[in-house]
């Protein structure tokens, strides 16, 4: 006793007839069905190549389009021909012109031999379990499905509203129960006799004949009437992606198809020359028993889909570009924007980065340039320091500039005076960490030599930009860690807020900072709101500072010098 190939042959005809004849002349009959659009001489070329082969015919042709009942039809003509030709044959294995054999012919009929009443079959009813990735699941078989996906698009979906707004719903033929499992099996003759000699076949196929995708459900169907022994599996290697569309092999895939252990595998490359010349090469003596296991590698498969629908986190492709939210990650790492620090302390960015670690930036999305730590003018990944080129995307050049420096924590300042697009992005993105001085940008205006007149106009556009920034740092969809002190409440004890912020980054081992950087000089401050009060601007974002000459807490003995943590 052998097996028998069934190939369902749609395109690259030159390389099915390779494989019909390596398992042709190996005692394994091949019955090929040809779509009936194929061209008349790509047919005749086919037939041709197969013409010297006794054991290979080929089957009455069907239209076999996707989704549609002419694939069933097709199969059904061939397994009849394949029976009643080939009266050898125990085991009836289902193929296509794009399979390819991985093992020698001897270990597949070794294995079914040892099986000889054994159905290879996946088959499961969607009761028990989602099969279908983008498709009907129940109603495909309770509703009617006369039209083709493919080439009427409106109307297959017009005909399905339809059908839901009425009601309509099929009555399944009593005798079955329907199932679901891939186009591809192995069958007992048994089997298959009994399922295209069933006394109610005509009953059967003028149901399926309109099922959504009968080729996943007819034979699936019928096996549990007949089978005596069905494995809810198939021995043919077939993935999908995560849209339902097969993956495809190539010569890179030799050794990962090696590694699954299946006798076929599917959807092979037409130009995979390598693949062709290894697997078809003469077959090993051996009849090794190892069991079909595609599950070795679906680990690869599940890492490749998520790659393909999530990406790397923070780098956007053209998988997922421009798509708004299919992004794995706004950005790529953590990294910490400070509001208002560089105003209140002198040389900040220097003692930050002795603290933190990292990479200190000044104010990235400052008007005149993109100030990145050491004044450079070109950064990591070719970034400019343009501000034209920046605020022509200033979401991409920060998850650039994150995504350029990974392992390096980046740290910028940002404020009222600077660009406000991004600001919207930092508030969403998790991996930002935000500390906001609120109402700080106060201070260079007090330390200037500006017309108070001027001063006043500067401090009310300021006041209103940070004001529309603070409402959006306490949205409810936001993501970032923020942490927001009015000025008064940090200069009465700055070194808590700076530990806090320096535990978050988890810089240094976690050590206690014993040295704050050194706080511009505040005297007089107090007065300066008062003057701005007096000139009809209201300043609220400062928080409770006394209206003397003195800031909060002032104390003369420590005023001007850093603050000591014993």
């Amino acid at each position: 006793m052998t097996v028998g190939f069934i190939m369902l042959c749609h395109t690259a005809l030159d390389r099915a007839a390779q494989v019909a004849r390596h398992w042709a002349t190996r005692d394994c009959p091949v019955v090929i069905h040809v779509d009936s659009r194929v061209g008349r001489h790509a047919y005749e070329r086919l037939q041709r190549a197969i013409a010297d082969l006794p054991n290979v015919d080929v089957s009455p042709r069907f239209s076999c389009e996707w989704g549609t009942w002419g694939l069933v039809a097709a199969t059904q003509a061939a397994a009849e021909l394949m029976l009643k030709r080939f009266p050898e044959v125990r085991h009836v294995y289902l193929a296509s012109g794009s399979c390819l054999p991985l093992r020698p012919v001897e270990e597949l009929r070794a294995y079914l031999d040892e099986r000889p009443t054994t159905d290879f079959i996946e088959s499961v009813t969607t009761e028990d379990v989602t099969w279908t990735v983008g498709g009907f699941d129940a109603e495909r078989f309770t509703l009617r499905f006369p039209f083709s996906w493919k080439k009427h698009r409106r109307l297959f979906d017009g005909y399905v509203k339809w059908q839901r707004r009425i009601g309509f719903k099929r009555r399944i033929p009593d005798g079955i129960t329907p199932h679901l499992g891939s186009q591809w099996w192995c069958l007992t003759r048994q089997t298959l006799s009994a399922i295209l000699e069933d006394p109610k076949r005509e009953v059967y196929d003028r149901y399926f004949r309109r099922v959504w995708i009968p080729d996943e459900s007819y034979f699936q169907t019928m096996v549990r009437r007949y089978s005596r022994n069905v494995e809810s599996r198939s021995l043919t290697l077939s993935k999908f992606d995560f849209q339902g569309k097969p993956h495809i092999f190539y010569d890179d895939h030799l050794q990962l198809l090696r590694r699954s252990d299946c006798f076929v595998a599917r959807k092979i490359w037409p130009h995979a020359d390598r693949l062709y010349k290894v697997f078809l090469a003469s077959d090993s003596a051996g009849t090794a028993q190892t069991e079909p296991n595609p599950g070795k590698i679906d680990r690869l498969f599940a890492k490749a889909v998520e790659r393909r629908t999530r990406g790397r986190a923070g780098l956007y492709m053209q998988s997922r570009f421009p798509n708004e939210n299919w992004e794995n990650g706004r950005t790529a790492q953590p990294y910490s924007v400070f509001e208002g620090f560089s105003e209140i302390f002198e040389n900040f960015e220097t003692w930050l980065a002795k603290a933190v670690g990292g990479r200190v930036h000044g104010h990235l999305y400052a008007p005149e340039r993109a100030q990145f730590a050491g004044d450079e003018t070109v950064y990591n990944g070719a970034l400019s320091d343009s501000a034209a080129l920046r605020d022509y995307n200033p979401k991409a050049f920060l998850t650039n500039l994150i995504w350029n420096t990974r392992g390096e924590r980046q740290c910028f300042q940002f404020g009222p005076g600077d660009t406000q697009d991004i600001g919207r992005f930092l508030a969403l993105d998790p991996n930002a960490q935000i500390s906001v001085i609120s109402g700080a940008w106060a201070v260079p205006l007090f330390r200037s030599n500006l017309n108070f007149s001027d001063i006043r106009k500067i401090a009310a556009k300021l006041q209103r930009i940070e004001g529309q920034h603070l409402h959006i740092l306490r949205s409810p969809q936001l993501k970032a860690r923020v942490r927001i002190w009015t000025m008064a409440e940090f200069v009465e004890n700055p070194m808590e807020p700076l530990q806090t912020i320096i535990d978050e980054i988890g810089a240094r081992g976690m050590r206690r900072l014993s040295e704050a950087p050194r706080m511009v000089d505040l005297t007089g401050f107090g007065r300066f709101l008062q003057n701005l009060k007096n000139q009809g601007m209201q300043p609220v974002l400062m928080g409770d500072f006394p209206a003397g000459d003195g800031p909060p807490n002032s104390n003369a003995a420590r005023r001007g010098k850093p603050y000591l943590v014993k």
